[in-house]
């Protein structure tokens, strides 16, 4: 059985990504400071992964009001996703960074590379501030991802990190109550 990816920092990275018009370098280092979302994908052109690239970029000003930065991931190069957001209406629409991975180094980095097809899992990924990966959530790549369920899980990760002692129960929504554990309450839920 292999060691979980929760609460470990997201290792050193370095690589090209495609965001609004421009070419930048993205590091670990911009991670600083910020709660980041990584949503891996297989590959550009194909056939699910627009309509959830299309979903997030549909959340990201709600996620950018919470100071989250969203990073789509593929093994694609940095060129690809250009081209891709040059042709399809759909990725027309996204604003965040589109991070290149060609060498799979951080595809493999998250635990999400096909070593035998060279191409991700659907990998989603909420990062704190401090660079630690809170939650971790692999799909196999016939089933898509909802942005709006990400966006409840940032909220929850955010909450309980703000919130010393506090836990958030299933399905929580910000203002609902939450859970304080405690041995009085072993049992009794």
């Amino acid at each position: 059985m292999s060691q979980t990816i929760i609460n470990t920092k997201v290792l050193p990275f370095k690589a090209t990504a495609y965001k609004d018009g421009e070419f930048v370098e993205v590091t670990e280092a911009d991670l600083a400071g910020k709660w980041a979302v990584f949503v891996f994908y297989p590959a550009d052109f194909t056939f699910v992964c627009p309509t959830e690239l299309g979903d997030y970029a549909d959340f990201y000003p709600k996620l950018q009001e919470m100071g989250v930065e969203v990073y789509s991931v593929s093994t694609d190069t940095h060129f690809t996703h250009k081209a891709w957001h040059d042709a399809s209406e759909t990725i027309k629409k996204i604003k965040f960074p589109m991070i290149g991975d060609p060498t799979g180094a951080i595809t493999r980095n998250f635990g999400v590379m096909i070593e035998e097809e060279g191409l991700a899992l659907r990998g989603t990924f909420i990062i704190d501030p401090e660079g630690y990966i809170k939650v971790a959530e692999v799909h196999d790549n016939s089933v898509g991802r909802s942005a709006k369920e990400t966006f409840r899980k940032v909220q929850a990760a955010k909450y309980v990190a703000e919130h010393d002692g506090e836990v958030c129960p299933a399905s929580w929504q910000p203002g609902e109550e939450t859970l304080t554990p405690s041995l009085d309450l072993v049992g009794k839920i």
